[in-house]
């Protein structure tokens, strides 16, 4: 197997043609809104499959690719989920939230209830691979719980999936699909449902689907361009 190999199917544009193609992208992504009210009408797992291939092309540190995506769809693991990431959030708001944090929070009228958690027809579990292991090991690991052998460092892992993430985000609202970033601390509780091994940590659960008929969304208002960016 070559080493390298020639840049295939890069294709340049004219720069009109360039401006064009990132103000549209720019308008698409504008509308793009978290919701927390899913509609539990279903879709083709294929879309939900299709995204997750596009999120694989992100750049990682040395190609290592330290992501692992659980496509939940069954209703019991669904429930089991909920009542785990309740149990997590209750004490967050009932406990460990400083009044500073719960102060930010009330615009967007959250609390310890996760409906979505059920009523959407897709969670999307995101784990960050802290080190590799070898397939072979990693069956051992997940059926027995050997000790751990032939692993390997990763890089960047934390960065890594962030970017694998965005793109997976933005490659569902592409298809028109919404969905909800939710991250009950701490989400160890996913890897015993999921049966994910211990060199995976949940990095964040993605609630996925259409949003339910007469959905409202927070009216807020994004950061100017001269407040995000800086030209030199």
């Amino acid at each position: 197997m070559a080493k390298f190999i020639p840049l295939s199917n890069y294709k340049s544009f004219s720069e009109d043609e360039m401006i064009n193609k990132s103000e549209n992208f720019n308008k698409l992504m504008q509308v793009r809104r978290t919701v927390r009210e899913f509609s539990t009408k279903s879709f083709s797992e294929e879309i939900i499959k299709n995204c997750i291939h596009s999120a694989s092309s992100a750049p990682s540190g040395a190609n290592k690719q330290p992501w692992h995506f659980v496509i939940v769809k069954d209703s019991r693991i669904k429930q089991q989920i909920r009542t785990e990431a309740e149990k997590e959030e209750r004490e967050f708001y009932n406990q460990k939230a400083p009044n500073e944090w719960l102060k930010d929070l009330e615009p967007f009228e959250t609390n310890e209830s996760k409906p979505f958690l059920q009523e959407a027809p897709y969670l999307i579990a995101i784990f960050e691979e802290k080190y590799s292991i070898d397939e072979k090991e990693k069956i051992r690991l997940h059926k027995n719980h050997f000790a751990e052998t032939g692993k390997s460092k990763n890089y960047y892992v934390k960065e890594s999936v962030g970017i694998a993430t965005g793109i997976l985000i933005t490659a569902l609202h592409k298809c028109g699909l919404v969905s909800l970033t939710h991250t009950p601390s701490p989400m160890n509780f996913l890897n015993k449902i999921l049966q994910r091994p211990k060199n995976e940590k949940p990095f964040l659960l993605l609630v996925v689907g259409y949003p339910k008929e007469g959905t409202l969304v927070p009216n807020i208002e994004r950061k100017s361009f001269d407040e995000i960016a800086t030209i030199l």
